[in-house]
């Protein structure tokens, strides 16, 4: 559902569900199962769909930041080999 849907239709669909329409429905329409619209009703439940791009943006700069975090302590370890080294 990430992948084929964005977050503006899956807002749109959570308040469709909100408004009265049945979930198996939904799911139905959509091509997802039930397990799949809970999950994302859990994730977009309340977001507005600015909302719901400012997580998407935070979400790609919170893994751009662990990534160079990573690169860092893979940097950080390998120099500590080369000082512990004996000549």
């Amino acid at each position: 559902m990430k992948k084929r849907y964005s977050e503006e239709q899956i807002i749109r669909v959570i308040k469709e569900h909100e408004a009265g329409a049945k979930v198996a429905d939904i799911c139905r329409r959509l091509g997802i199962s039930n397990g799949t619209f809970y999950n994302l009703r859990s994730k977009y439940a309340g977001m507005e769909i600015n909302e719901a791009k400012r997580l998407r943006e935070l979400e790609k700069e919170n893994n751009k930041l662990k990534k160079l975090l990573a690169e860092k302590l893979l940097e950080n370890e390998a120099l500590k080999d080369v000082v512990s080294k004996k000549w």
